[in-house]
């Protein structure tokens, strides 16, 4: 969660793109878990790209990949720095 100013907060978005049976996508999961469960209120889900055609086109041999509204965060490894930067950008 992010507190903006005026003391809302907002929930931020995040998005791994994986594949079933890939080891760098179980890898880059354990480590957001990890991650998550030291920051509060941070929401997260996970799209299979096999699921769709157009996915497979945009990630295909890239997965996993981790996004926030359509913008890469990091892929293939997870980047503890990145995300970091990109959650306090948000």
């Amino acid at each position: 969660m992010v507190s903006e100013p005026g003391g809302s907060n907002r929930v931020l978005a995040l998005i791994l793109y994986y594949r079933e049976q890939c080891h760098l996508c179980d890898a880059m999961r354990k480590a957001l878990v990890a991650f998550s469960c030291r920051q509060q209120a941070l929401n997260w889900s996970e799209i299979d790209i096999d699921r769709d055609p157009e996915l497979i086109r945009r990630y295909d041999a890239r997965v996993p990949v981790l996004c926030q509204d359509d913008v890469e965060i990091c892929h293939f490894f997870f980047d503890e720095t990145a995300l970091r930067a990109a959650l306090a950008l948000a």
